[in-house]
């Protein structure tokens, strides 16, 4: 078989728009298994092995192999007595380009490549790869894969896998969209271990035609899903994963797993690039989307399985309510729930008064309330925390004791309408399994420890606060446009002036003469820089002298910058002491222009504490940046330190953005150390990186 297409010619839009809907792929009523075998072991056979359910129901499965008999011997043969919207291709990855295009012409929706051999094998099969794009983009067919291993579809009776026990998956409100087949079954068999079903489960491979965006797009309108588990390893297309992420997010959450965390990738000129990873934009990015983040698959399925059943109110800083059976679980919850900043707060008098009355006197009923033991009083006190006015959410946990308490009554008795439960229950057995279950039916979030409760509490706050807040974009300011070649210090200090960012008092000289008039016009003590666009890390060189205060100071340190071969030097006023920050916009090659904070000098490279956010950005979202760092108790007067304005430094990122944005030749721009001072925030070092920087344009400026 070849892979030319023949076009009957333009489809109408009604045509196109069916043909780009995955309803044929996920929904289909009838599929074809191409290359189908009785041989067991092989791919053909397994496929239509694992079909035979979606058969049982009434779906139209029909077997191709052009060398058996018994089986169509065409695509077109088998259309041509029932519907078939999607082909499953089990054949050398040689012949599938022209068995796309066959299926295509015979009026297939849909098609999944299962098998390897593709791009990811290189040589040949970046050739094969091409070849389905090229009918993918002749025909408008959506392509699962190539080099995946299906997808799962419970609710319309479709196990398009050829992986063992996913036919036993069963229909549920978790959505999986895993950029790699063997992770999406892998999460989708730990969420069944969890007790939680599948609404769709799909492995995207090599993503030549169906992507992350365009599964996303897909269950938005899905009546049956209630969260999305979201796997990520690359991505292609930046700005529409998080257009998608934004849309779906905002009428299900979405929790988000992103591998890369120790990719260092290459050197950067400037300490935004070499911090700015593809792990980190992604994450801040799909997190500035409305998606909560994860860090491993177990803490994915706590937090997707959470969100799946309930979620809270749009909330900017809920408070948490504690309520353990046993002691020793409870701290580990509490300290768990503490190291990812959630607030448990202490309770009313109100309500420890009612708790009283419950409990024995010695436990303890602030926040968190341990019970002692599980009893029958335990809904009551789950209801009693509930109505806390700082309590948004209940975290509890308890070990299955039927003997003490029936925890799935307890659990229906306690919750309320407007604050959620998550409650771990810890234990072994069938009964376990069932309670767990029954909870879940219930529409109570369920965890087996400690750290899943934490986990899926967790979500639930970052869900809350991702919706309330309101949109708010960027509005129209005005900054200096036209900037490109290249920039000195002092040159990009200027733009910086323009943006209305505090600079020190300076002096650009062209030799010793200039040097000591402005050593004498500002005053010591000063800096001292060489003056040169190329040298990027000026300390590296001995291009830095600090602290120069008399002539013969001076002197001496336009020795050293003679000896490195410096023509011009910056005399700059000395900033006082302060805590020293990176603030950087730069134009990520994925997503666009991006804005990045850090604490300053190398903290922020040896503990990689930033936070990220895509531009343009307004300057109260901007404002919210310093919370994220690890070490923002630094910038909140520590030790008699100096105390960060917020709305300043959301001024200063937001005005950057809109450089970056409004300046397409403008690469980046980084002002290291941005210094926190007692009287505010001064740019102390500041870099401008354009795309094309002739030699001769050393003296460009912007223009406002």
């Amino acid at each position: 078989m070849t892979s030319t297409v023949s076009r009957t010619g333009p489809l109408s839009d009604a045509s196109a728009e069916a043909n780009r809907s995955l309803t044929g792929l996920f929904a289909p009523r009838g599929i074809a298994v191409v290359g189908a075998s009785r041989t067991p072991g092989k791919l053909g056979a397994t496929l239509a092995r694992s079909l035979s359910g979606f058969a049982a129901r009434g779906g139209n499965l029909a077997l191709v192999n052009g060398r058996d008999e018994t089986m169509y011997s065409s695509v077109q043969a088998a259309t041509d007595d029932g519907p078939v919207d999607l082909a499953m291709i089990c054949v050398p990855a040689a012949a599938c380009p022209g068995v796309l295009a066959e299926a295509a012409r015979a009026g297939v929706r849909a098609a999944v490549v299962c098998g390897g051999g593709f791009a990811e094998a290189g040589g040949p099969g970046i050739g094969y790869q091409d070849e389905l794009a090229a009918v993918v983009a002749e025909t408008g067919i959506r392509l699962l894969g190539p080099n995946t291993s299906g997808f799962l579809a419970p609710h319309a009776g479709v196990t398009a896998s050829f992986v063992p026990g996913a036919a036993q998956v069963r229909p549920g409100k978790v959505a999986v969209v895993a950029a790699s087949g063997g992770v999406n079954h892998a999460l989708s068999f730990l969420l069944a271990e969890a007790g939680h079903g599948i609404s769709l489960a799909v492995g995207l491979g090599n993503a030549v035609d169906v992507s992350a965006p365009d599964v996303l797009d897909h269950l938005a309108g899905d009546p049956h899903t209630g969260a999305v588990a979201l796997h990520v390893e690359s991505v292609a297309d930046g700005p529409r994963l998080v257009e998608a992420v934004r849309r779906l997010s905002a009428l299900r959450p979405v929790v988000a797993l992103v591998v890369g965390q120790h990719d260092v990738g290459a050197f950067a000129a400037s300490h935004t690039g070499a911090l700015a990873t593809s792990w980190r934009t992604t994450r801040a990015a799909l997190a500035q989307a409305g998606a909560v983040l994860v860090d491993d698959e177990r803490e994915l399925v706590d937090a997707v399985g959470a969100l799946s059943v309930t979620r809270m109110r749009p909330v900017r800083d809920a408070g948490v309510g504690l309520v353990t059976a046993q002691a020793g679980p409870g701290l580990l919850l509490l300290d768990d729930l503490r190291g990812r900043r959630a607030r448990v707060p202490e309770l009313s008098p109100a309500t420890r008064d009612t708790l009283a009355t419950l409990l024995p006197p010695l436990t303890f009923q602030r926040n968190p309330v341990d019970t002692g033991r599980p009893g029958p009083e335990l809904g009551q006190i789950l209801r009693t925390v509930a109505t806390d006015p700082e309590v948004d959410v209940i975290a509890a946990y308890a070990l299955h004791e039927p003997d003490a308490v029936d925890l799935v009554a307890a659990a229906r008795d306690g919750r309320t309408p407007d604050v959620p439960l998550v409650l771990g229950l810890g234990g072994t057995g069938d009964d376990v399994v069932r309670s767990r279950r029954a909870l879940l039916d219930a529409g109570i979030a369920v965890a087996t420890e400690p750290r899943g409760v934490a986990a899926g509490i967790a979500a639930l706050l970052s869900d809350a606060r991702a919706r309330s807040r309101p949109p708010r974009l960027p509005g129209p300011r005005r900054v200096p446009t036209g900037v490109s070649g290249s920039y000195d210090e002092d040159q990009a200090k200027q733009v910086l002036d323009r943006l209305g960012i505090t600079t020190a008092e300076r002096r650009a000289c062209a030799g010793r003469g200039d040097a000591h008039a402005a050593l004498a016009k500002i005053g010591g003590p000063v800096a001292v820089k060489i003056l040169d666009a190329t040298v990027l890390h000026k300390t590296e060189i001995g291009g830095v002298h600090l602290g120069v205060t008399t002539a013969a100071e001076l002197d001496a340190a336009l020795d050293r910058l003679d000896a490195i071969g410096a023509d011009r030097c910056l005399v700059e006023k000395m900033a006082p002491a302060g805590v020293d920050l990176v603030l950087g916009a730069r134009r990520d090659p994925i997503f666009g222009p991006i804005l990045l904070l850090g604490l300053g000098g190398t903290t922020a490279e040896a503990l990689a504490d930033v936070a990220i956010r895509l531009a343009p950005l307004s300057p109260d979202d901007a404002a919210e940046m310093p919370a994220e760092l690890s070490g923002h108790a630094l910038l909140d007067g520590w030790r008699g330190g100096p105390v960060l304005d917020t709305a300043e430094l959301g001024r200063v990122a937001a005005a950057l953005g809109d450089l970056l944005v409004a300046n397409p030749d403008l690469d980046e721009i980084e002002v290291n150390p941005l210094r926190l001072t007692a009287t505010g925030l001064i740019a102390l070092d500041a870099v401008v990186l354009t795309r094309h920087v002739p030699r001769e344009a050393s003296d460009a400026q912007p223009r406002q």
